[in-house]
Protein backbone atom coordinates (compact mmCIF):
# COMPACT_ATOMS: atom_id res chain seq x y z
CA UNK A 1 0.00 0.00 0.00
CA UNK A 2 1.32 3.44 -0.92
CA UNK A 3 2.28 5.48 2.15
CA UNK A 4 0.95 8.93 1.35
CA UNK A 5 2.50 10.54 4.43
CA UNK A 6 5.96 10.00 2.92
CA UNK A 7 5.22 12.02 -0.23
CA UNK A 8 7.39 15.13 -0.59
CA UNK A 9 5.59 17.80 -2.68
CA UNK A 10 8.93 19.28 -3.73
CA UNK A 11 10.01 15.95 -5.23
CA UNK A 12 7.01 15.61 -7.55
CA UNK A 13 7.70 16.76 -11.12
CA UNK A 14 4.78 17.10 -13.55
CA UNK A 15 5.57 17.49 -17.25
CA UNK A 16 5.20 21.24 -17.38
CA UNK A 17 5.60 21.49 -21.15
CA UNK A 18 2.23 19.87 -21.88
CA UNK A 19 0.19 22.44 -19.94
CA UNK A 20 -1.07 25.33 -22.04
CA UNK A 21 -0.55 28.43 -19.88
CA UNK A 22 1.83 26.67 -17.49
CA UNK A 23 1.27 25.13 -14.07
CA UNK A 24 -1.45 26.51 -11.79
CA UNK A 25 -1.63 26.72 -8.01
CA UNK A 26 -5.28 26.32 -7.02
CA UNK A 27 -6.98 25.28 -3.77
CA UNK A 28 -7.48 21.51 -3.63
CA UNK A 29 -10.82 20.83 -1.99
CA UNK A 30 -12.19 17.30 -1.66
CA UNK A 31 -15.98 17.44 -1.43
CA UNK A 32 -18.46 14.75 -0.40
CA UNK A 33 -20.10 12.96 -3.32
CA UNK A 34 -22.89 14.96 -4.97
CA UNK A 35 -25.62 13.31 -7.08
CA UNK A 36 -25.81 16.42 -9.25
CA UNK A 37 -22.43 15.49 -10.75
CA UNK A 38 -24.26 12.90 -12.85
CA UNK A 39 -26.66 15.55 -14.12
CA UNK A 40 -23.82 17.90 -14.98
CA UNK A 41 -22.07 15.13 -16.90
CA UNK A 42 -25.22 14.47 -18.94
CA UNK A 43 -25.46 18.17 -19.82
CA UNK A 44 -21.84 18.32 -20.97
CA UNK A 45 -22.11 14.99 -22.79
CA UNK A 46 -24.94 16.37 -24.93
CA UNK A 47 -22.91 19.50 -25.63
CA UNK A 48 -19.88 17.45 -26.69
CA UNK A 49 -21.86 15.09 -28.91
CA UNK A 50 -23.56 18.09 -30.49
CA UNK A 51 -20.16 19.57 -31.30
CA UNK A 52 -18.34 16.42 -32.46
CA UNK A 53 -21.09 14.24 -33.89
CA UNK A 54 -19.84 10.89 -35.16
CA UNK A 55 -16.23 11.81 -34.35
CA UNK A 56 -17.03 11.11 -30.68
CA UNK A 57 -16.78 7.31 -30.58
CA UNK A 58 -17.43 7.25 -26.82
CA UNK A 59 -18.24 9.98 -24.30
CA UNK A 60 -17.81 8.60 -20.79
CA UNK A 61 -17.96 10.07 -17.28
CA UNK A 62 -14.63 9.20 -15.61
CA UNK A 63 -12.70 10.26 -12.53
CA UNK A 64 -13.91 10.39 -8.97
CA UNK A 65 -17.12 12.29 -9.71
CA UNK A 66 -18.23 9.29 -11.77
CA UNK A 67 -18.09 6.92 -8.78
CA UNK A 68 -21.15 7.04 -6.54
CA UNK A 69 -20.24 7.70 -2.92
CA UNK A 70 -16.64 8.74 -3.61
CA UNK A 71 -15.51 12.15 -2.39
CA UNK A 72 -13.86 14.24 -5.10
CA UNK A 73 -12.72 17.61 -6.28
CA UNK A 74 -15.93 19.10 -7.75
CA UNK A 75 -14.60 18.92 -11.30
CA UNK A 76 -16.38 16.73 -13.83
CA UNK A 77 -13.96 14.59 -15.86
CA UNK A 78 -15.21 13.37 -19.23
CA UNK A 79 -13.38 11.00 -21.56
CA UNK A 80 -14.02 11.50 -25.27
CA UNK A 81 -12.66 8.76 -27.51
CA UNK A 82 -11.97 9.54 -31.17
CA UNK A 83 -10.88 7.29 -34.00
CA UNK A 84 -7.54 9.00 -34.67
CA UNK A 85 -5.75 11.30 -32.22
CA UNK A 86 -3.41 12.57 -34.94
CA UNK A 87 -6.44 14.13 -36.67
CA UNK A 88 -6.83 16.93 -34.13
CA UNK A 89 -8.99 18.90 -36.56
CA UNK A 90 -11.85 16.51 -35.85
CA UNK A 91 -12.07 17.62 -32.22
CA UNK A 92 -10.04 20.77 -31.52
CA UNK A 93 -11.99 23.29 -33.60
CA UNK A 94 -15.43 21.89 -32.74
CA UNK A 95 -14.73 21.91 -28.99
CA UNK A 96 -13.28 25.42 -29.10
CA UNK A 97 -16.34 26.67 -30.98
CA UNK A 98 -18.71 25.55 -28.22
CA UNK A 99 -16.67 27.28 -25.53
CA UNK A 100 -14.12 24.79 -24.23
CA UNK A 101 -10.46 25.82 -24.05
CA UNK A 102 -7.29 23.74 -24.48
CA UNK A 103 -5.38 23.01 -21.29
CA UNK A 104 -3.19 19.93 -22.10
CA UNK A 105 -1.59 18.78 -25.33
CA UNK A 106 0.04 15.35 -25.36
CA UNK A 107 0.16 14.89 -29.11
CA UNK A 108 -0.87 11.42 -30.26
CA UNK A 109 -2.10 10.35 -26.81
CA UNK A 110 -4.23 12.82 -24.87
CA UNK A 111 -5.57 16.37 -25.06
CA UNK A 112 -7.48 18.03 -22.27
CA UNK A 113 -10.01 20.83 -22.69
CA UNK A 114 -11.92 22.59 -19.93
CA UNK A 115 -14.68 25.07 -19.34
CA UNK A 116 -13.84 28.70 -18.68
CA UNK A 117 -15.05 28.13 -15.11
CA UNK A 118 -12.55 25.22 -14.81
CA UNK A 119 -15.22 22.91 -13.42
CA UNK A 120 -15.32 20.44 -16.34
CA UNK A 121 -12.31 18.67 -17.87
CA UNK A 122 -12.65 16.90 -21.23
CA UNK A 123 -9.98 14.30 -21.93
CA UNK A 124 -9.69 13.37 -25.59
CA UNK A 125 -7.95 10.08 -26.33
CA UNK A 126 -7.90 7.46 -29.07
CA UNK A 127 -10.49 4.71 -29.09
CA UNK A 128 -8.78 1.42 -28.28
CA UNK A 129 -5.77 3.09 -26.67
CA UNK A 130 -4.17 2.22 -23.36
CA UNK A 131 -5.17 5.70 -22.09
CA UNK A 132 -8.84 4.96 -22.76
CA UNK A 133 -8.65 1.46 -21.28
CA UNK A 134 -6.85 2.45 -18.06
CA UNK A 135 -9.20 5.25 -17.11
CA UNK A 136 -12.36 3.25 -17.76
CA UNK A 137 -11.01 0.22 -15.91
CA UNK A 138 -10.03 2.38 -12.93
CA UNK A 139 -13.52 3.90 -12.82
CA UNK A 140 -15.33 0.59 -13.06
CA UNK A 141 -13.13 -1.08 -10.47
CA UNK A 142 -13.75 1.72 -7.97
CA UNK A 143 -17.49 1.39 -8.63
CA UNK A 144 -17.15 -2.33 -7.84
CA UNK A 145 -14.66 -2.49 -4.95
CA UNK A 146 -15.50 -0.69 -1.71
CA UNK A 147 -12.08 -1.27 -0.12
CA UNK A 148 -10.14 0.37 -2.93
CA UNK A 149 -12.76 3.11 -3.16
CA UNK A 150 -12.12 3.93 0.50
CA UNK A 151 -8.33 3.63 0.09
CA UNK A 152 -8.37 6.02 -2.85
CA UNK A 153 -10.49 8.56 -1.00
CA UNK A 154 -8.19 8.39 2.02
CA UNK A 155 -5.12 8.91 -0.17
CA UNK A 156 -6.70 11.90 -1.90
CA UNK A 157 -7.65 13.53 1.36
CA UNK A 158 -4.15 13.01 2.77
CA UNK A 159 -2.50 14.43 -0.35
CA UNK A 160 -4.91 17.37 -0.51
CA UNK A 161 -3.81 18.37 2.99
CA UNK A 162 -0.24 18.97 1.78
CA UNK A 163 1.02 22.25 0.33
CA UNK A 164 1.45 21.66 -3.41
CA UNK A 165 3.24 24.04 -5.78
CA UNK A 166 0.43 23.48 -8.29
CA UNK A 167 -2.69 21.44 -8.98
CA UNK A 168 -0.60 19.41 -11.44
CA UNK A 169 1.85 18.40 -8.69
CA UNK A 170 -1.08 17.04 -6.67
CA UNK A 171 -2.42 15.12 -9.67
CA UNK A 172 1.02 13.63 -10.36
CA UNK A 173 1.37 12.60 -6.72
CA UNK A 174 -1.68 10.36 -7.06
CA UNK A 175 0.06 8.25 -9.73
CA UNK A 176 1.40 5.62 -7.33
CA UNK A 177 -1.92 4.88 -5.62
CA UNK A 178 -3.70 4.87 -8.97
CA UNK A 179 -1.17 2.40 -10.37
CA UNK A 180 -1.46 0.22 -7.27
CA UNK A 181 -5.25 0.09 -7.52
CA UNK A 182 -5.17 -0.50 -11.29
CA UNK A 183 -2.85 -3.46 -10.76
CA UNK A 184 -5.48 -5.02 -8.50
CA UNK A 185 -8.22 -4.26 -11.02
CA UNK A 186 -6.62 -6.11 -13.93
CA UNK A 187 -7.22 -9.70 -12.68
CA UNK A 188 -10.86 -8.76 -12.02
CA UNK A 189 -11.15 -7.44 -15.58
CA UNK A 190 -9.73 -10.69 -16.95
CA UNK A 191 -11.89 -13.04 -14.89
CA UNK A 192 -15.11 -11.10 -15.46
CA UNK A 193 -14.56 -10.41 -19.15
CA UNK A 194 -14.66 -6.66 -18.50
CA UNK A 195 -14.21 -4.46 -21.54
CA UNK A 196 -14.69 -0.83 -22.48
CA UNK A 197 -18.28 0.22 -23.27
CA UNK A 198 -19.58 -0.22 -26.79
CA UNK A 199 -19.22 2.74 -29.15
CA UNK A 200 -22.09 5.19 -29.32
CA UNK A 201 -24.93 3.91 -31.48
Amino acid sequence: MVVVASVDPAAVTPREEIFVGGLEKRPIVIAAYRPEWVTRFAHEQARIVGALGEAAVRVEHIGSTSVQGLAAKPIIDIQVSVADMTDSACFEGPLLRVGYVVRVREHGEHWMFRTAEQDVHIHVCEAGSDWEHRHLLFRDWLRHDAADRAAYEAAKRALAALDWPSMQHYAEAKSDIIQEITTRARPWATTTGWTVPAPRG
